[in-house]
């Protein structure tokens, strides 16, 4: 059965004054203890039974004494004041110190390149912050989905987000294997993919990404067809290593395969530049010091500047 949790405007107020006045049997040195008057506290315990509806303490010239009213609140509201003060604190520490759990969504495609020597170094200066990395091509609602910040690529981050820098701005590249070229020959304008196997990307929203080129600071985008549908970029990565066709990925992720001569890059006059890869955030007022150490310490690698 669904149980209702509201909470009555005002139901808190003076258990704290009660829970002081029934350790002390005594109103005085409950408002000693509390910091306040002995007429505050009086005032404060007639709100708080006018409220419960019952009588709580029996109050004579010489001592105060719990009801049985008032020794049934006790015995229920002493265990829940202590974890409402506890959460109270449990929650100021995360306040005041970097700790806990801090929440990423990131592309699969950024965590080799750019993602693990970051959180490495991260775990290692920051030992009380748990990281938990949410490899996913979906633009996820941060706050919908319970996530610190996200990362991303500068064109697909909401305006009114925060973002901080990770790479300086990049070009998406068109490659393919050695083998492949041999078989199908190198395109040298755009019109030419049209008669090659390009590998597509299938977006979160579930339409096809058009492929984007640059000639001569005109950009354009092309319906490409091939015989592969990948759902993020490594896929498509791994499917040009494999000779399948060409694949338009950011270039930051083929460096290696091109170094290694297992990609060969192609049309690179018209190769769209990119804004880069992004940390952003909601731009809250007051960020808690686990995302705070995280940016300062994305700040502060010399990636995030170069």
């Amino acid at each position: 059965m669904k149980q209702n949790f509201t909470v009555r405007h005002g139901a808190l107020d003076g258990v704290e004054a009660f829970l002081a006045v029934a350790q002390h049997r005594s109103f005085r040195r409950a408002a000693a203890e509390l910091g306040v008057t002995p007429s505050a506290i009086s005032q404060a315990v007639r709100a708080l039974e006018a409220r419960v509806g019952a009588v709580l303490f029996i109050r004579t010239t010489r001592s105060v004494g719990l009801t049985e009213a008032g020794e049934r609140f006790l015995t229920r509201a002493r265990p829940a004041f202590e974890e409402l003060v506890a959460a109270s604190g449990a929650a100021r520490e995360l306040g005041q110190k970097p700790a806990g759990l801090l929440r990423l969504t990131v592309p699969r495609s950024v965590v080799p390149i750019l993602l693990e020597p970051l959180i490495a170094s991260f775990c290692k200066a920051y030992p009380e912050i748990e990281v938990e990395l949410a490899a996913s091509e979906e633009l996820v609602d941060l706050a919908a989905g319970g996530f610190d910040a996200g990362i991303r690529m500068g064109q697909f981050i909401n305006p009114d987000m925060v973002a901080v820098r990770l790479t300086k701005p990049f070009p998406f590249a068109i490659v393919g294997s050695p083998d492949y070229l041999a078989r199908r020959g190198r395109p040298r304008r755009p019109d030419d993919l049209r008669e090659h196997t390009c590998l597509r990307l299938r977006r979160s929203n579930g339409g096809l990404a058009p492929w984007s080129l640059n000639d001569q600071g005109r950009s354009i985008e092309l319906a490409v067809s091939g015989s592969f549908i990948g759902h993020d970029f490594p896929t498509l990565v791994g499917a040009a290593i494999e000779g399948v066709g060409l694949a338009q990925v950011p270039a930051p992720l083929v460096t290696a395969a091109v170094k290694a001569k297992k990609l060969v890059r192609v049309l690179e006059p018209f190769a769209p530049t990119t804004p880069g890869v992004f940390l952003y955030y909601p731009g809250h007022r007051q960020i808690m010091p686990k995302l705070r150490a995280f940016i300062d310490h994305v700040k502060s690698r010399p990636r995030a500047t170069r």
